[in-house]
């Protein structure tokens, strides 16, 4: 179990009444590496609502707060982070009762999150060499699982089970016996996947899971669990720094610059009319996949150094578009609303009081011609 500092701020009461169709709420939740004035500014002020059988992507540099974001709601930060406030509140439906059960994932109580932990929130780590145990077969690892939570299961039944997850993630039941380095890149996922849904958790975080691999395996793996997520209907938190990655996944985004949230859109609406130039950059970072050949412009200069944040607006030095009050004041998070729905965005220039630039403005039947001259990921979508 690995240690977590946890300093105590007066949090809300949880809410009696949630909204049914939420599985995660996370509300104003801050996570620091480190006290004092040197402490990294990982997580600020994170506002994020997970619904039911959805899939949440979450996108941004590294660096930006993603996998941070996901430890310190389930509990797994290592030392020195420290989360310094928030809420994080996980709706529980394991009773089948018609309104869910809400568990405070940052109660003090560590004996809550250990309650709901992998048996009803599982975690698919980003390199599966290093979070499985090399000492341990296979078949030892998914035992462990099973027998820690089902200690009524018998050890043939545990053995079943196994064998039946392995199938389940395409890998045959004799690399039961089979160690973790005896396995390719792409079995050691398959072996995490396995790990995370042998409980048929409701949630299921995936922190950058097919980085590593090429894009042939990759692209198997996906299929694969949209396919397990078809079938056992968990919900689905992707994080990764591929944007055109989560477009064809992910029926949510949210795009996460400087341990913040900058923008939060439907999947298709944030690849067709991105609002904030962090997102735009992001979106032209990647080329495309046919029609004419467009330059990348990608994104100017580096992450800031989140020890010292830039005041105003985070990503403002290298924005194209930066205004005086963006070095000054901190934008707030906006409602927009057009013609492809409503969403989330940090950024002055759409605050009504602003000429938006073009690009940030695109039209619906802009935004359908400029999606068909570069490229078909949304059909794959």
């Amino acid at each position: 179990m690995t240690n977590l500092e946890f300093i105590h701020a007066p949090r809300a009461a949880v809410n009696a009444a949630p909204v049914h169709d939420a599985v995660l709420d996370i509300r104003g939740l801050s996570v620091d590496y480190g006290i004092g004035p040197n402490a990294v500014h990982a997580v600020a002020n994170v506002d994020l609502t997970v619904r039911r059988g959805e899939v949440l992507g979450i996108a941004g540099e590294s660096g930006s707060g993603k996998s941070t974001l996901a430890y310190a709601v389930t509990r797994l930060l290592r030392d020195p982070g420290v989360i310094v406030a928030g809420d994080a509140t996980f709706y529980s439906r394991t009773d089948g009762s018609p309104t869910p059960r809400a568990v405070d994932l940052l109660s003090d109580d560590k004996s809550v999150i250990r309650s709901v932990r992998w048996s009803e929130i599982a975690v698919v780590f980003q390199s599966a060499l290093h979070a499985l145990n090399p000492v341990f077969t296979v078949g030892k690892l998914l035992d462990d699982v099973l027998a820690a939570h089902l200690p009524q299961m018998s050890r043939q039944a545990r053995r079943d089970r196994a064998a039946e997850l392995l199938d389940m993630v395409g890998i045959t039941a004799d690399r039961l016996r089979s160690y973790p380095h005896e396995l390719s890149g792409g079995m050691r996922q398959r072996v995490m996947i396995a790990l995370s849904i042998a409980l048929n958790p409701q949630l299921l975080i995936m922190d950058e899971p097919t980085t590593a691999l090429d894009v042939v395996i990759q692209r198997e793996i996906l299929e694969q669990l949209m396919d397990l997520r078809d079938k056992l209907g968990f919900t689905v938190i992707f994080i990764t720094h591929d944007l055109s990655l989560l477009i064809e996944l992910a029926d949510t985004i949210a795009v996460m610059y400087a341990g913040e949230i900058v923008e939060r859109a439907p999947a298709k609406a944030l690849f067709r009319a991105p609002r904030h130039p962090y997102t735009y950059g992001l979106l032209n970072s990647f080329p495309a996949l046919h029609g004419p050949r467009i330059a990348m412009t990608g994104i100017k200069g580096s992450p800031p150094d989140l020890r010292h944040v830039p005041s105003g607006c985070p990503f403002h030095p290298r924005c194209a578009h930066a205004m005086p009050e963006c070095v000054v004041d901190h934008p707030p998070m906006l409602r927009l609303a057009d013609a492809f729905g409503t969403r989330d965005v940090s950024c002055w220039l759409h605050d009504s009081a602003h000429t938006v630039p073009a690009e940030l403005a695109l039209t619906h039947d802009a935004a359908s011609a400029r999606v068909g001259a570069t490229t078909t990921t949304e059909a794959q979508a």
